[in-house]
C-alpha cells in the first residue's frame, strides 16, 4: 500500500536472521519462486517483519517481492471502513480478494515475468495498479492478516500477538485510538486469525522467539 512507512529495528532483524538463516538451504534448493506468508493480527508486526525477511534475503544475493494483502482489499480504505460500519459482517476474508493474491503467486511460480496486482493509495481512497517485475525474483513474501490461507505458500509465518499485546505499539503509531468500533473489528479478527495459527510452520512469540514447528 502506497504510503506505508517502515522503519526497521535490531529486534526485528534478529527474528529475520532466525527465520531466514534455516531457510537457506532449502530455498536455494527450490526450482523457481520460493513463497513466504507472514500473518497475523492487526498491528502484530507483519508489515515490519515481512520488510526485514526481505532485508535479510536480499543480504544473500537474493531478490524478493513483497505482496502486501492491504493492496487486495475489494474496497479502498475509507469505503471499507464505512461498510464495515453499515455492517459487521463484512469484516472478515470476504473483505478481501484473497484468490486474486493466489492467483499472482501462482503466476510467479510459473514463471511469469511480470505481475500486474492492485495498488491501494490510502490518502486517495482509491485502488489502482502496479507491474512487479519479476525479472530474477526468487521469493516472494505475501504479509496480511489472512495470508496462512492462501494455497501457494512454502512456508507459512504466524506472529502470535493479539490486539492486547500490540496495544501500545498500535498508540505509539498512532492507529485506531479510542475507537470502540475498531476494537470491536480487532475481535472478530481475532476470533478469525486465532484459528490460523495451526497452519503455520514457523511461529514468532510474544517475545520475538522463532519457533519452527
Amino acid at each position: 500500500m502506497k504510503g506505508d512507512i517502515i522503519n526497521l529495528n535490531n529486534e526485528y532483524r534478529q527474528t529475520a536472521r532466525n527465520i531466514v538463516e534455516p531457510l537457506l538451504s532449502e530455498i536455494r534448493k527450490t526450482n523457481g519462486v520460493f513463497n513466504i506468508s507472514v500473518a497475523g493480527e492487526s498491528g502484530a508486526g507483519k508489515s515490519i517483519t515481512a520488510a526485514a525477511i526481505a532485508e535479510q534475503l536480499e543480504n544473500h544475493d537474493i531478490k524478493v517481492r513483497i505482496f502486501q494483502q492491504d493492496d487486495y482489499f475489494r474496497l479502498p480504505p475509507f469505503s471499507n471502513d464505512k461498510t464495515r460500519r453499515a455492517n459487521l459482517l463484512w469484516v472478515g476474508t470476504g473483505e478481501v480478494r484473497l484468490d486474486l493474491l493466489d492467483e499472482h503467486l501462482k503466476a510467479s511460480k510459473e514463471g511469469s515475468k511480470a505481475i500486474e496486482k492492485p495498488l491501494v493509495i490510502y490518502p486517495e481512497n482509491r485502488i489502482t495498479t502496479e507491474v512487479f517485475d519479476m525479472n530474477g525474483i526468487k521469493v516472494c513474501i505475501a504479509e496480511g492478516t489472512y495470508s496462512s490461507l492462501l494455497k501457494n505458500i512454502d512456508k507459512r509465518i504466524f506472529i502470535d500477538r493479539d490486539r492486547f499485546d500490540t496495544m501500545e505499539d498500535r498508540h505509539k503509531r498512532g492507529r485506531d485510538l479510542m475507537d470502540p468500533f475498531i476494537e470491536e473489528v480487532l475481535e472478530i479478527e481475532h476470533e478469525i486469525i486465532n484459528k490460523h495459527k495451526v497452519y503455520a510452520d514457523i511461529i514468532i512469540d510474544k517475545t520475538f522467539n522463532v519457533h519452527f514447528l
